[in-house]
């Protein structure tokens, strides 16, 4: 039979290239249809305004970024600078600190050399050449280029009188001293050796401050004297002599700290050659020579029981006790209006 026609020729015009369902739907190389050139100047006119806005948004981060790094290096460079002075002034006070220690330690270690050789009442004379007899002293240093200065000690040596009053030449022998222990003072002492402190509570030190420290620094001025009696108990007072350029100086407080011609301790008209300190306080207290000698009998006696306290001292407790007790003699002593002068101590 003859060949039957393919159906797909009753389609051909359908599927001809100029045929509208072709372009429309089946063709997927065809192009969209052009568009107007007035949309196309918007949306370029769009895009550079965005382009125009990242740009600047772009060009602030950058400066703050600038801003802020310059700000960081600035912070960083302003650190290191301050920490450099500090440690140049930490190295500055380190060396000072360490000087001022190496002072301290050799301070140290004289004072406990001169505390385990010698006490006031026995120095010895070896470890202190101003001692030393003029005879003595002639074949080194003279006392007035460094030799030091002699004390006479009236208590211990006493030159006997005639009826007239003379030295009797017949009789110069030096008188000896001889001494008792009190037995009640002694066991006082001792209780209060073996647990050593500055508390007024305990019996030794009791008796002391009645009948020896309160007594010596009992003034007239009550309310400066006990100023004064917590300043040396607490070892914050200080005792130096007046510049002559300092004293014309003295004007405003003249009552509260007397002044060259008065004590402000006692109130009297008297030359005052010393002046004290009382801890931190800006003022300073004129004093006389009297004044001077029963603050310094009691410095004396407090200094010597911080060393027992502090084991500086090495004697037996006999030789302590008698030193303890030859220093509340100077507190009764210096109580009394007796005391050494330049020319005494010269």
């Amino acid at each position: 039979p003859p060949p039957r026609p393919s159906p797909l020729l009753h389609l051909a015009p359908l599927l001809s290239s100029t045929s509208p369902l072709f372009l429309s739907s089946t063709s997927p190389l065809s192009s969209p249809p052009p568009r107007p050139s007035s949309l196309l100047h918007l949306e370029l006119k769009l895009k550079d305004k965005e382009c125009e806005r990242l740009s600047q948004v772009r060009d602030q981060l950058e400066q703050e970024l600038e801003e802020l790094t310059a700000s960081l290096f600035e912070e960083a460079h302003k650190m290191v600078r301050e920490a450099n002075v500090k440690q140049a002034a930490a190295e500055k006070q380190l060396k000072e600190a360490q000087g001022k220690i190496d002072v301290l330690q050799a301070e140290v270690s004289a004072l406990k050399t001169m505390v385990l050789t010698s006490t006031p009442s026995s120095p010895n004379r070896q470890a202190h050449p101003q001692l030393l007899s003029p005879g003595t002293r002639s074949k080194g240093a003279s006392p007035r280029h460094g030799g030091g200065h002699t004390r006479n000690k009236s208590a211990s040596w006493a030159l006997p009188l005639a009826p007239g009053g003379n030295l009797d030449s017949h009789s110069l022998q030096p008188v000896r001293e001889d001494k008792e222990m009190d037995n009640v003072l002694y066991a006082e002492f001792l209780t209060w050796k073996d647990k050593p402190s500055l508390d007024r509570t305990s019996a030794f030190l009791g008796r002391i401050y009645r009948e020896d420290i309160g007594p010596c620094l009992s003034f007239t001025k009550s309310e400066l004297s006990q100023s004064v009696q917590n300043a040396v108990e607490n070892n914050s007072l200080t005792i130096e002599p007046v510049a002559v350029s300092a004293l014309p100086m003295v004007k405003a407080n003249a009552i509260e700290c007397g002044g060259p011609k008065k004590c402000a301790l006692s109130g009297m008209s008297r030359s005052c050659k010393h002046r004290i300190k009382l801890g931190d306080r800006e003022s300073y207290y004129h004093i006389s020579p009297s004044s001077r000698a029963r603050i310094t009998a009691v410095c004396n006696f407090f200094t010597y029981i911080r060393y027992i306290q502090q084991g500086l001292v090495r004697h037996d407790a006999e030789q302590m006790f008698w030193e303890v007790t030859r220093l509340r003699r100077e507190m009764t002593v210096a109580k009394l209006g007796f005391y050494l002068t330049d020319t005494d101590q010269g």
